[in-house]
């Protein structure tokens, strides 16, 4: 029985649905990035104190903490096909209602509100992604995936910095994200529900229509490999064989980000420390930026060709031994500074590109978007946490012990992956997502319904 689905060539359909579930990293990093423009006037107009802005700037990623897993099991019991584009209308509406708020207070419940759809489409976006894909091109295109984030962050700057040339600019920043939101929205419209998750919920003649559209008239189910053993409930996640995994990805997800939010958020503060002060420290955040950038694309590029276990293994090792080094020789050369931090920029991609890559092999279809929203969620209480420490950890402990710090937190993700993480190159979904000693199964499905 052939498995036209895992086995198929990388159609104009995989492009596309590549590049619509991509929006919803690239509004993220939009979002994220334009505030900190934004605030530049918004913080004399309003006359805002230091816990209003640090309100403000942490209302969004408050809400990608919830939305995430909230959105993941929406789209688990609703399916991934209608909430692929309401997630973003809700950002859209909100995006343009923040032009038209005069407090902090409305400012931070409509960041609030954009946070959450934003966090909710990151589960649903890359379910319907993984749930389509052919295994030879699942890797890559999830990889890719996080890679728009950075592109995301460098449109937003150099909006934002237009845009500050006008009175009440920070007005037109803000609701400037509704434009990519509704581009995407629109392109998204049409977009098929998937057949794994249509024939786990029994709409077999749904499921059909589906992948004759997509992969051609002489498609059937029966060319759609299903995953094998019993069915896994969200409740039921964590008591089962998953829950192993669940705790996985939700460390390495830690110990890659904690590290990266601080070094991204903080990179001029850090290079200052480091003797990189004025023009100094800040081209060269810019410059990091761009090696983040690069570091994800390259791994894109090896995680087919290294598998996934490799990757993530050889990621954790060299990018951990950067930050040793910045942490034991603050005092060395500038372009020795910067080139350690170049190395740990371009090394971290290979842990980057794995945080959407595992979590979506790694768990069967029911419960797919469930588990992948709430490994987000959870990583980002971490990922708050380190952010909120790393001014406190330079005043206090100084640049040295706080970049040891963050490398012991990357080589402890690297121990981790060499006990628990698996190689799933080449696998089918189903293959990958079964537990230890359980064989997946072809598609088991009644007369009636591959017929």
């Amino acid at each position: 029985m052939s498995h036209v689905v895992d086995d198929a060539p990388l159609s104009s359909f995989h492009k596309k649905l590549a590049l619509y579930s991509s929006g919803g990293p690239f509004v993220d990093g939009y979002i994220l990035s334009i505030i900190g423009v934004a605030m530049i006037q918004i913080t004399p107009q309003f006359n805002l104190s230091a816990s209003q802005q640090g309100m403000i700037g942490a209302a969004a990623l408050v809400g990608i903490f919830f939305g995430a897993f909230l959105g993941g099991w929406l789209t688990d019991k609703f399916g991934r096909h209608l909430l692929f584009t309401v997630d973003l209308i809700a950002l859209v509406a909100c995006s343009v209602a923040q032009a038209f708020v005069n407090d902090a207070f409305w400012l931070i419940i409509l960041r609030l509100l954009i946070g959450f759809a934003v966090g909710a489409d990151y589960p649903i976006a890359t379910s319907l992604l993984a749930e389509f894909t052919p295994k030879k091109w699942r890797g890559p295109l999830l990889g890719a995936f996080v890679t728009m984030w950075f592109v995301g962050a460098a449109v937003a700057y150099i909006v934002g910095q237009f845009l500050l040339t006008f009175e009440d600019g920070w007005r037109w920043m803000l609701a400037s994200s509704a434009v990519p939101a509704l581009i995407i929205v629109l392109l998204r419209i049409g977009t098929p529900e998937s057949p794994r998750w249509l024939v786990k919920k029994g709409r077999y003649d749904e499921a059909t229509k589906v992948l004759k559209r997509v992969y051609g008239p002489e498609v059937t189910l029966a060319d759609l490999p299903e995953e094998a053993g019993q069915n896994v409930s969200v409740g039921q996640l964590l008591k089962s064989g998953y829950g192993k995994r669940m705790a996985f990805i939700t460390i390495f997800w830690t110990c890659s980000i904690v590290p990266l939010f601080a070094v991204y958020a903080f990179g001029p503060a850090i290079l200052a420390a480091l003797k990189l002060g004025g023009d100094m420290a800040h081209i060269g955040s810019a410059a990091i930026t761009v090696m983040f950038l690069v570091g994800c694309l390259v791994a894109v590029f090896l995680v087919n060709r290294m598998g996934r276990r490799p990757l993530i293994i050889h990621s954790f090792l060299w990018s951990g031994l950067a930050l040793l080094a910045m942490g034991l020789f603050p005092d060395a050369d500038s372009w020795i500074i910067m080139t350690l931090f170049a190395a740990y920029a371009l090394l971290i991609g290979g842990t980057q590109i794995m945080q959407w890559v595992y979590p979506n092999e790694l768990f069967p279809t029911e419960v797919r978007g469930s588990a992948v929203g709430l490994a987000s969620s959870l990583s980002r209480i971490g990922a708050a946490v380190g952010t909120y420490l790393v001014p406190l950890a330079l005043t206090t402990l100084g640049i040295g012990p706080t970049m040891i710090i963050a490398g012991i937190i990357t080589l402890i993700g690297m121990a981790v992956s060499i006990v628990m993480a698996p190689e799933t190159r080449g696998l089918t979904l189903g293959e990958a997502a079964a537990l230890p000693g359980k064989i997946p199964a072809k598609a088991v499905l009644s007369q009636r319904a591959v017929n």
